[in-house]
C-alpha cells in the first residue's frame, strides 16, 4: 500500500502519460536489446520517437497500416523480439482487433500494445478519436494483460514491467497532462491494486486520470465520510484480494474509469464482486454515447467524469447502504 498524501500540493506537476509511455520504452531498451518499437505513423504523438532517437536500428515505421503493424509484431515475439506497437487506441486496437485476437493472442506471442490517446480527454479531435471501448475489446481477449496507469510515472513503470513479463499486453494512456499522484518510490507490480488513501465508508475503485478525481471527492467528502481510494491500474487481472478485502470493510462500492461503462474496468470488478459480496454500487463513466470535439475539462464534466460525479456517485450508495 502507497498512501498519496501529497497530491494535493501547490508543487503537483502536470505531465501527459504518453510521456511516460516515451520515456519507459528507452528505459526497457536500455535494459534489454530484444526491445523494439512498431508505429503506424503517430511517433511524435505516442511519444515512441524517444525510444526512435536512441535506439534507431530497433524502431520500425510501419507507415499507417496498423493491423500490418501487429501482424509483423507477432513475427518479430516469435523470433524472441519484445516488440512494442504503437498508435492511437482508436487505430490499435479499434482497427486491428482481429490481427491482435489471432495472431498476437491465439497465438500467445509476446507482444505490447500501446494505446495511445484514449479517453474522451483527447478533446478536440473528437469522437472518432476518443477511444472509449478499448478496455472492453481487450480484456474479453485469453492470454492478454489489461494496464490503465494512473499518470506518467505509473505509465513508465508499466511499460517496463511489461517488457519483463511474457505474453500480450495491452497499455492504455491519454495525451492531456494530468496530475501526478504517484512517485518513483510508489509500488508498482501488474496483478496488484494499490490503496491510495483509506476509508472505512464506501470504496471507490480507480483507473487512469480517474484516480486522482476520485481523490479528489474523497478529499470534498471528508469528514462527513471517509472514502477508500483503489488505484486499480491492472484490469485483467483484478487483484481481487485487495478489492475484496476492500469493499468487505466499508459496504460500498463505486468504481471511475475514462471509458464507456459497459464492458470496462468497472464491469469487470462488478463481475468479479457480485458473486462474493452484495453491497450497494454505482459506475462512473460514459453512458452508452460517443463524444464531441471541445475542451477536455468541458467534456469530462459533460460526460460525467469529473470529481464532483463520483461525488454524487459515492453519496448515491451511502445512502442505499444506510
Amino acid at each position: 500500500m502507497y498512501l498519496a498524501t501529497n497530491i494535493f500540493s501547490k508543487k503537483i506537476s502536470l505531465v501527459p502519460p504518453r510521456n511516460g509511455y516515451g520515456s519507459g520504452l528507452v528505459c526497457a531498451g536500455k535494459v534489454s536489446p530484444n526491445v523494439v518499437v512498431l508505429c503506424a505513423d503517430l511517433s511524435e504523438s505516442t511519444r515512441s520517437q524517444a525510444f526512435q532517437k536512441t535506439f534507431p536500428s530497433r524502431f520500425i515505421e510501419v507507415g499507417v497500416a496498423e493491423q500490418n503493424m501487429a501482424g509483423i509484431a507477432a513475427g518479430l515475439a516469435l523470433s524472441g523480439k519484445i516488440p512494442f506497437i504503437s498508435s492511437y487506441a482508436v487505430f490499435s486496437p479499434g482497427r486491428n482487433w482481429d490481427q491482435i485476437r489471432v495472431s498476437i493472442c491465439y497465438s500467445n506471442t509476446n507482444v505490447k500494445i500501446g494505446g495511445a490517446h484514449a479517453g474522451i480527454s483527447v478533446g478536440p479531435d473528437g469522437a472518432t478519436h476518443q477511444a472509449l471501448e478499448d478496455i472492453a475489446l481487450m480484456r474479453v481477449l485469453p492470454n492478454m494483460t489489461v494496464l490503465c496507469p494512473a499518470d506518467a510515472l505509473e505509465t513508465e513503470k508499466a511499460v517496463i514491467a511489461a517488457s519483463k513479463m511474457n505474453g500480450p499486453v495491452y497499455i492504455r494512456f491519454g495525451r492531456e497532462p494530468v496530475p501526478v499522484i504517484t512517485t518513483s518510490h510508489s509500488p508498482f507490480r501488474i496483478g496488484k491494486a494499490q490503496i491510495v488513501k483509506q476509508g472505512t465508508d464506501v470504496t471507490v475503485v480507480a483507473c487512469g486520470s480517474m484516480v486522482y478525481e476520485a481523490l479528489i471527492a474523497a478529499r470534498a467528502l471528508s469528514p462527513k465520510l471517509s472514502v477508500e481510494v483503489v488505484n486499480n491500474h491492472t484490469v485483467k487481472p483484478l487483484d481481487i484480494g485487495t478489492l475484496s478485502r476492500s469493499v468487505s470493510k466499508t459496504r460500498a462500492l463505486v468504481t471511475a474509469e475514462e471509458h464507456q461503462k459497459a464492458g470496462g474496468m468497472g464491469s469487470a470488478v462488478l463481475e468479479a464482486l457480485g458473486a462474493k459480496l452484495a453491497v450497494p454500487a454505482e459506475q462512473v463513466g460514459v453512458n452508452d454515447t460517443f463524444g464531441e470535439s471541445g475542451k477536455p475539462p468541458e467534456l469530462m464534466k459533460k460526460y460525467g467524469l469529473s470529481s464532483d460525479d463520483i461525488v454524487r456517485a459515492i453519496m448515491k450508495v451511502g445512502k442505499r447502504k444506510r
